[in-house]
């Protein structure tokens, strides 16, 4: 049970700086008044109700990290992208984790 838990919010740091560092997108999954007081430079809003039915809207061949307030939405939301057939995407955890390889 543990370990599907830390691989819901697992996030690894060298990964996110090679990932920013390769053009990767940022997608934040919060809502949008909680990317309005704060968000990433460059980063989408798509909140999370929204992910699944945004999802054509994404290359399939770029990378891609989602993040939110503390990693749990974007969890989900990259649980949603991934039953939907995307590799490419990374769960960066908290948007601030995220911003600090940015």
């Amino acid at each position: 049970m543990f370990s599907i838990f830390k691989n819901l919010f697992k996030s690894n740091s060298a990964d996110l700086s090679l990932l920013i560092a390769n053009g990767a997108s940022i997608i934040d999954v919060r809502t949008a008044s909680e990317f309005t007081s704060g968000h990433i430079k460059g980063s989408i809003n798509i909140p999370l109700d929204q992910i699944g039915a945004q999802a054509d809207k994404f290359k399939k061949n770029k990378q891609i990290i989602v993040c939110c307030r503390s990693g749990s939405r974007s969890g989900q939301a990259k649980q949603i992208l991934d039953a939907k057939g995307f590799e490419n995407i990374t769960n960066g955890g908290s948007w601030q984790n995220v911003n600090q390889y940015k």
